[in-house]
């Protein structure tokens, strides 16, 4: 029997605009039945690894606390088949999506806030993770069950052969990048070996995505907070343009960066680090299993970033816990939310040999260690804690996300442009973006 729900004012108009807002927590009035079954959204491939990892979660958190879940697993069109629902008056109780979806998905009222004192072990949360789940208006609406952060991968066996230290400033990485281009370091005789995989195309933002790790290092920004909420452009400001000159000379003077890589993704960018075409990469802990089956485990390591001009901020990632506005089972909703960043349920979700749905821990009374004794595995919870950022929960994010990747693009595809120049075309672009999204400060 289908449920129908109360998803709180503007809920319907917000589905098929896109462009309402709401202040409080939704769904409050929904008749309640701390019995109902709950259902659940997780964006992964239908019967995938992922989708295996989630029914192990939800088993343990059935088996705990005695509620029921009904999970479903969504990989194409998830944001498209979520407002659908939520123009049915009908959404699900929860959804597990990326920790960047908090903005977008607030922007449409389809949120409910989260109380943290009905949230069991919420206080054991990283301080970053837990705000990751703020929205720009201070209140939370998203609980991280996973986290994911930039290390460095090194070709090892390179970097003993030529006999050089793991990389401690940008000077010493701008070092090695250039010996692992220049002195032959796989003993082929060939100039065939770059510096650096980084993976710059315009496509979903992933030239952004990537540089933002020199960027926050160098005490630069994409955007500033202002105050009460509200944002301004940054590209412009002194450390900003500093990072861009520093890491565009790794593509136009030094030329340490693998050849093509304005038209590359990730995928791509993958490959050239396990053909051995490339010889340092900044990437989260995910790309280990693979790069150990067709690199070789010893054949690389992971180190933490070295220190920029600032420091040696990285990129932080992961998914979130929403509880959606109009469920009738809201008891249910913080059990699970609860549970989710539980010892227990953290502690679970980074097992299965197929996949998990936890990385890196986001409970800071959790050592991934005693699930994962790898020792790179604490490398990367470690830098996670320490140097982790995740991007503004702001409306939208990626419009922000595009634009600065095609600038970042188009400066390393084009060494003759003027950076200047096009850094403040840039944070014109921004302006206008933060403006459309009402937090222009």
């Amino acid at each position: 029997m289908q449920r129908t729900r109360w998803i709180g004012a503007g809920i319907l108009a917000s589905a098929l605009a896109l462009t309402s807002c709401t202040s409080g927590p939704a769904g409050t009035d929904a008749k309640q039945d701390a019995k109902a079954e709950l259902e659940l959204w997780t964006r992964t491939t239908p019967g995938g690894p992922g989708e295996k990892a989630t029914l192990r979660l939800v088993a343990g958190f059935e088996k705990a606390t005695g509620h029921k879940v009904k999970v479903t697993a969504i990989f194409d069109d998830f944001e498209t088949k979520l407002q659908q629902r939520a123009a049915q008056r009908n959404l699900p109780d929860i959804v597990m999506n990326d920790v960047t979806q908090l903005g977008s998905m607030h922007s449409q009222g389809l949120l409910r806030e989260i109380d943290l004192s009905k949230i069991k072990s919420s206080g054991d949360l990283v301080e970053q993770g837990l705000d990751s789940g703020k929205s720009v208006d201070g209140k939370q609406y998203g609980i991280p069950y996973s986290a994911q952060a930039g290390a460095l991968l090194i070709r090892k066996d390179w970097r003993e052969k030529l006999k050089l230290g793991a990389p401690q400033s940008w000077d010493d990485l701008a070092a090695m990048a250039e010996a692992f281009t220049t002195r032959d370091p796989d003993g082929n005789g060939k100039q065939d070996t770059y510096g650096l995989a980084a993976p710059l195309s315009t496509k979903r933002g992933y030239a952004s995505w990537y540089f933002s790790n020199f960027l926050w290092a160098a005490g630069g920004d994409f955007i500033t907070e202002a105050g009460q909420g509200k944002y301004k452009p940054s590209m412009t400001s002194k450390e900003s343009m500093e990072a861009v000159r520093w890491f565009r000379a790794l593509g136009c003077d030094s030329k340490v960066i693998q050849p093509g890589a304005v038209t590359m993704d990730t995928p791509l960018t993958n490959e050239t680090f396990e053909a051995g075409r490339t010889g340092m990469f900044v990437v989260g802990p995910y790309l280990m299993p693979r790069f150990d089956k067709s690199l070789g485990k010893d054949k690389y390591e992971v180190v933490p970033m070295p220190k920029g001009p600032k420091d040696a901020t990285v990129l932080a990632e992961g998914g979130s816990v929403y509880l959606m506005a109009g469920s009738e089972n809201m008891a249910g909703q913080d059990a699970f939310a609860g549970y989710a960043i539980s010892a227990e349920g953290q502690k679970l979700g980074m097992q299965g040999e197929d996949g998990s749905t936890v990385q890196l821990p986001v409970n800071k009374t959790v050592d991934v260690t005693e699930v994962r004794p790898d020792p790179r595995w604490k490398t990367y919870a470690e830098v996670y804690r320490a140097s982790g950022r995740y991007a503004p929960s702001i409306p939208n994010w990626t419009p922000v996300r595009q634009v600065t990747a095609e600038t970042v693009n188009a400066l390393m595809a084009d060494c003759s442009l003027d950076a200047g120049a096009k850094l403040r075309e840039l944070d014109k672009k921004l302006a206008d973006i933060l403006q459309e999204q009402g937090i222009a400060g």
